[in-house]
């Protein structure tokens, strides 16, 4: 007997002990029957843009993305969008120069009003370190202090931070570590945040390609950036940060990971959220620093993630009756969504969280391991 498309969505969803219109929090409200083709044949894409839609619910889309990740259904489904994805990222090289801006202008240049309203103090949109903590200020505060102890950050050290983000690290490192920072990004949005935010410090921060970099430096440190050069430009990145740091000098790379090697990122994300964006695995990371780097320390605190975007969906979430004028309702799900699966793939150990410290010729004496 052939089994209707709402059967083998169910067989599939069952495997992970989630229902169809159940009662648990992790079960799957549908209202739109045309779900079930929806997702079965677009995958990432159907399932992601259906609940944009209000086509289907889940009360805990967290645990729902934990479940499935955990038990691997989206390899399940329909693979036709990363088909696409995967024939294009071979053919053409999709962060190139002049495409490396459209993440820019699609993400970082929303409003920061948007930003500011979930993020902490320092507006870090990486990973908190919760070490003896449930409070994501303490907890970002608590990662910039690691990574400036990890870079050995001492007055007087001339520190690059490569996609300087709105500014937080550059303002951290220089007020409490007496450096000075020069901080580059794309993203005019935050250019301008950063400027005011880094006003009366030693920071300098530029509207700039890495590709363009060109000066010396003791400390550098690339902070969720790598994430958007996408795998064809991993070497050239690793390559200019060789180039701009001291032959003594010390960089960090603090990157989401993935458990696997590939070529593209979700079919999903890349359309909505983050354009041109990937996950460098540990081979891709090794291919790139090969021959350039002492590799000193590799730490993973991935579990951390999804503590962290959990507090920035409460925060977005609590803010939005004040965002909604300048955003739809279809934005707001879109955002829910973006969040919470990934508090899910972390949750569920599909994605890592890394900061790996490198040398040129290895630390004299040794590098010792900060946590």
């Amino acid at each position: 007997m052939t089994l209707s498309l709402k059967e083998k969505s169910q067989k599939i969803l069952a495997e992970a002990d989630i229902q169809i219109n159940g009662d648990r929090p992790w079960d799957v409200t549908v209202h739109d029957e045309r779900f079930y083709r929806r997702v079965l044949f677009q995958g990432s894409i159907g399932l992601g843009e259906s609940y944009m839609d209000g086509w289907w619910d889940v009360k805990c889309l967290d645990e729902f993305f934990t479940r499935v990740l955990h038990m691997r259904l989206d390899k399940r489904i329909s693979q036709t969008g990363k088909i696409l994805q995967n024939i294009a990222s071979v053919l053409f090289n999709r962060q190139s120069r002049a495409r490396a801006t459209i993440v820019a202008r699609e993400h970082y240049d929303l409003s920061t009003e948007l930003y500011t309203s979930f993020l902490d103090p320092y507006n870090q949109y990486t990973c908190g370190y919760f070490k003896n903590t449930e409070n994501l200020n303490v907890a970002q505060e608590q990662k910039l202090d690691l990574i400036c102890k990890k870079l050995r950050l001492k007055p007087g050290d001339r520190v690059l931070d490569i996609g300087c983000g709105w500014g937080g690290f550059a303002k951290y490192a220089a007020l409490h570590f007496g450096v000075s920072v020069t901080g580059i990004t794309i993203s005019k949005e935050q250019l301008a945040y950063a400027k005011k935010f880094t006003k009366g410090l030693p920071v300098e921060l530029r509207l700039q390609d890495y590709r363009d970099l060109k000066s010396s430096f003791n400390k550098i440190l690339v902070c969720g950036m790598i994430e958007h050069v996408g795998y064809k430009n991993y070497r050239e990145l690793m390559r200019v940060v060789y180039r701009n740091l001291t032959d003594d000098g010390i960089f960090l790379l603090h990157t989401i990971g993935g458990n696997e090697t590939t070529v593209i990122g979700d079919p999903w994300f890349d359309k909505y959220i983050f354009p041109n964006g990937m996950f460098p695995s540990i081979s891709q990371i090794g291919k790139a620093i090969e021959g350039l780097f002492v590799m000193e320390d590799w730490h993973n605190f991935g579990a951390d993630y999804d503590k962290t975007l959990m507090v920035w969906f409460a925060n977005f979430d609590t803010a939005w009756p004040r965002l909604k004028d300048k955003y739809d309702e279809r934005f707001y799900r879109m955002w829910k969504y973006y969040l919470l699966c990934v508090a899910g793939a972390f949750r569920a150990r599909d994605s890592q969280l890394w900061q790996i410290v490198l040398s040129k010729n290895g630390v004299h004496g040794g590098y010792q391991t900060v946590r």
